[in-house]
């Protein structure tokens, strides 16, 4: 409990001073991030399509193994939840609000305003933009967070060590180091990162719920309504997420697929009356 503890502190600590950052110099935090960007999609863009495709392959692979048939608990454990509730909080979570969003300016983005390296409009651009686009919203990001999923489910339910990336590494350095310094820098990574990757999702979610609602109610599209929309969000989210995995968030990931469910059928629809008849 301590080392957690200590993890805790490290984490918030960090984080604090990337917002202090963010809040004092706003540009600078900018500056340095993109060129921080640049700098490993340019180097290490070859790596990471690599490890994308080893995780992914990895993955198929356990699927028909003898391994995918090991239960991620106890021998005596049963499912807690349905089938359709565990994929309804799996999806939620992988896909979140830029689903709806992104998976539709993406494309359109990529093909007729800022193509990767084809001119803009050209039937080149056009399939790199789906390309990209299935890269980022098919079964790719999957591969990663089926592995780090599995990897610590292993460990926490079926071995009874504490969910935290550290204890996943114990086979590797062993149990000494990864409760020493270099676990509790794992954990601080990890948690980082994490923290990063959420703030990433509520700020760009929030532009786009005020884009929306300014587009249909016609309420302001300023930093104001964001900040509005990004606390009621975030007081949404400490909320299911004090409830529980049973309530709250199980909850409110099958009427997110409901919903989901709905807006593409509707979708379906709807491109069936615009889509010109074969006689016409």
């Amino acid at each position: 409990m301590k080392s957690q503890s200590e993890v805790f502190w490290y984490s918030l600590s960090i984080c604090a001073l990337f917002v202090l950052w963010g809040a004092i110099s706003p540009g600078h935090l900018q500056a340095v991030s993109s060129t921080v960007t640049t700098y490993i999609s340019e180097v290490f863009g070859w790596y990471y399509l690599l490890i994308i495709m080893l995780f992914l392959s990895f993955c198929i692979y356990l699927i028909f193994s003898r391994f995918g048939k090991i239960k991620l608990g106890k021998e005596s454990d049963v499912p807690e939840f349905s089938l359709p509730s565990w994929f309804a909080m799996l999806f939620s979570a992988g896909m979140g609000m830029g689903l709806v969003f992104w998976t539709t300016a993406e494309p359109i983005s990529h093909a007729f305003i800022s193509p990767p390296t084809a001119e803009a409009g050209s039937d080149e651009a056009i399939r790199q933009s789906l390309q990209y686009s299935f890269f980022h919203w098919g079964i790719h990001a999957w591969g990663v967070y089926g592995v780090v999923a599995l990897v610590l489910a292993y460990f926490k339910f079926r071995k009874g060590l504490p969910g935290l990336i550290s204890a996943t590494l114990i086979p590797v350095f062993g149990k000494t180091r990864m409760q020493g310094l270099p676990g509790k820098s794992i954990d601080t990574l990890a948690i980082f990162a994490t923290v990063v990757g959420v703030a990433s999702t509520l700020g760009f979610g929030s532009a786009q719920i005020n884009g929306g609602l300014s587009y249909l109610f016609h309420t302001p599209a300023n930093f104001g309504m964001q900040l509005i929309i990004l606390a009621i969000s975030t007081v949404l989210f400490i909320g299911s997420a004090w409830s529980g995995i049973g309530k709250g968030i199980k909850y409110l990931s099958n009427v997110n697929m409901g919903l989901g469910l709905g807006l593409m059928v509707l979708l379906f629809i709807f491109i069936r009356q615009k889509t010109p008849s074969s006689s016409a």
